[in-house]
């Protein structure tokens, strides 16, 4: 029934303080809480967060409704803040940070990934003391270490593999066969490595992977790491370890993309909808629902009725209310951005 409470809010952007409309969603009711709040003494967004004489009021303001945030969440949910940095008298504050160390401090929770957004086209000005800004951090915060994670669905767009056509080249590990041969591994040993090297030389060329590094006991340097089974116990045992490669596009904590700009948008700051697109797609299913205290202009709201999820919304300033709820009016479901 706590749950079912919840559910008058779905789809929905509700004008008004967020603290006060967050404590009528249920305990462990959202799947994901992700925003981005007022940054600091920034822009002028009106009445709400971000208006604070000092960044520790902004960072104690922020904490509260993190706090709320941590209550609805779901045991297997994650939160997701995003908030920009901020110089003061020709010193950088690191809010971000400081907001991430109270919160760890506070709450019970863990910081799964600090996902830095790489913004490809910054604010055109240059300054004569420091360099121009151009990142900004997503933090992802867990409650336990069961929460919902789909690293497959994440990045999946470019679906660059990387693999080439490998059937009809026969310099395929053609160094390593010398390399067994003047290696000082004894004749059993050879010949299992030459064994092993023929079938993954196979598998590269039917495709079933991309391509494969081989390390020999005496003539390669030890891996890092390893344990009983692992790449280090192989070299100790079989003289040899092959490392299969299968040209996976490497998922990194790092996002490239633009400022984005909306004509007629009366919201000064907007978060880019590919990033939020990009964290749905990571961190929930269709169906879930999808909290944002800090709607703004209505993104997450945007990118859920696009996927398939389902968002709820609070924002303080009317004006981005209905700008919010027009902008998402004539959108209609679909897979993604790249319509992939």
């Amino acid at each position: 029934m706590e749950e079912d409470k919840s559910a008058m809010f779905f789809n929905k952007i509700i004008c008004g303080n967020n603290l006060e409309l967050l404590g009528d969603i249920p305990d462990k009711s959202i799947n994901l809480v992700i925003t981005s709040p007022p940054y600091y003494k920034q822009r002028d967004y009106g009445e709400g967060i971000g208006n604070e004489k000092t960044i520790e009021e902004y960072i104690e303001n922020l904490c509260k409704v993190f706090h709320e945030c941590v209550r609805v969440v779901k045991d297997d949910g994650s939160i997701v803040f995003n908030i920009g940095d901020k110089y003061e008298n020709a010193n950088l504050l690191l809010a971000p940070y400081r907001f991430a160390m109270k919160v760890l401090e506070k709450e019970p929770i863990k910081l799964a990934n600090n996902i830095t957004w790489v913004k490809l086209n910054p604010t055109p000005r240059q300054f004569k003391r420091r360099l121009v800004s151009s990142t900004e951090p997503f933090f992802h915060f867990v409650k336990s270490d069961d929460y919902y994670y789909d690293i497959n669905a994440f990045m999946s767009h470019p679906a660059i593999s990387g693999q080439r056509n490998h059937k009809n080249n026969n310099n395929i590990g053609k160094t390593y066969f010398a390399l067994i041969e003047k290696s000082s591994l004894s004749e059993e040993q050879k010949n299992a490595a030459k064994e092993e090297l023929l079938e993954v030389i196979q598998e590269v060329k039917a495709g079933k992977i991309d391509s494969f590094r081989m390390k020999i006991r005496g003539v390669h340097s030890s891996p890092f790491g390893g344990q009983d089974g692992g790449r280090k116990i192989q070299l100790k045992k079989k003289g040899f370890t092959i490392i299969r490669i299968h040209g996976d596009v490497l998922k990194r904590d790092v996002i490239e993309c633009p400022v984005e700009t909306i004509k007629g948008c009366k919201h000064p700051a907007i978060y880019p909808e590919y990033i939020i697109q990009e964290l749905l797609k990571l961190l929930t299913r269709k169906g879930d629902v999808v909290l944002d205290p800090f709607m703004g202009s209505g993104t997450t709201a945007v990118a859920c009725k696009k996927l398939g999820r389902n968002y709820i919304g609070f924002e303080i300033n009317a004006d981005y209310c209905r700008y919010a709820e027009e902008r998402i009016k004539n959108i209609k479901y679909q897979l993604s951005i790249e319509g992939l």
